[in-house]
């Protein structure tokens, strides 16, 4: 289960980066998640690190206009093992993903060179040097637990972008498509599932949601997952009753083919759900 924290996607991963442009083609963006276990009592040295090193790349690229989004993540729901803290960064494409790599490499060789000097210093004047940046990650977070993921969304729509000071919660529903129906699922999916998460946009009770997948297949516990972001769980209360009022006004012949379609179509017991809830979360300055 730890694995699937990936999406972390936000995964919220976009909420509203495409605000506004529902009228045009929606893009295919993909979302880099940073999965870690932080050792117990570190939670607020991580934040330091993140705010420190990593916050600076990724704002910058923002203003760029490469990273569409980017934020922290902590699941709802706790397990022995289980990951404690997601990083995340959204992009257009595989050439953003790289420039957010890149950058990070060179702030930690830059931060490392700074280091060094800040060193040489203090044992000239007999002091004990501050501890390096990369020390400090070994003592926040577990590094032979840190897993990387690619994902891309299939389909999504955003909603408003949420108010200033908003930490969005997460739902990941992650399912097990039988081999070869990946795209039998999909149509089924956008059948019948897209139109009610529309209306829950349109209504402003969901801030955005997608259907994706790993873009670097590396696991096989599940192969598509449904996220979906509220501004506050009051609003992830209404999701549940949207789609049983869809189900309910369709026949019971009709309510009974769906259900049959999709159990066809996945592996049920292979199918999880989590809940995150942002830390971090970062759009571009509305212009």
């Amino acid at each position: 289960m730890r694995k699937l924290i990936l999406v972390s996607l936000t995964t919220i991963v976009l909420c509203c980066a495409a605000a506004g442009q529902q009228a045009q083609p929606q893009p295919q963006p993909l979302t880099f998640y940073y999965d870690y276990t932080v050792f117990p009592g570190k939670e607020e040295d991580l934040m330091n690190l993140v705010k420190t090193v990593g916050a600076p790349v990724r704002d910058k690229l923002m203003a760029d206009g490469v990273i569409l989004a980017w934020g922290v993540e902590t699941p709802v729901l706790r397990y022995p093992g289980g990951t404690t803290h997601l990083i995340w960064f959204s992009v257009a494409n595989w050439d953003g993903v790289e420039k957010v790599l890149n950058g990070m490499e060179a702030q930690l060789a830059k931060l490392a060179a700074e280091e060094a000097k800040a060193a040489e210093a203090a044992r000239r004047n007999k002091q004990k040097p501050a501890m390096t940046t990369a020390e400090r990650s070994r003592e926040v977070f577990d590094m032979s637990k840190t897993r990387d993921w690619l994902t891309r969304d299939l389909v999504s729509n955003y909603g408003a972008p949420p108010a200033a000071g908003v930490l969005p919660f997460a739902r990941y529903n992650f399912v097990k498509v039988k081999p070869g129906k990946g795209p039998d699922y999909r149509r089924a999916w956008e059948k019948y599932n897209k139109p009610v998460f529309d209306k829950l946009i349109a209504d402003g009770v969901v801030l955005a949601y997608g259907l994706a997948a790993e873009e670097v297949k590396t696991d096989g516990e599940f192969t598509h997952f449904i996220w979906v972001a509220t501004a506050n769980m009051a609003a992830a209360d209404k999701i549940g009753p949207a789609f049983a009022a869809d189900r309910a006004r369709r026949s019971e012949e009709e309510r009974t083919a769906i259900t049959d379609l999709f159990l066809s179509l996945i592996e049920p017991d292979k199918s999880r759900s989590i809940v995150t809830r942002s830390r971090i979360f970062r759009l571009p300055a509305q212009k």
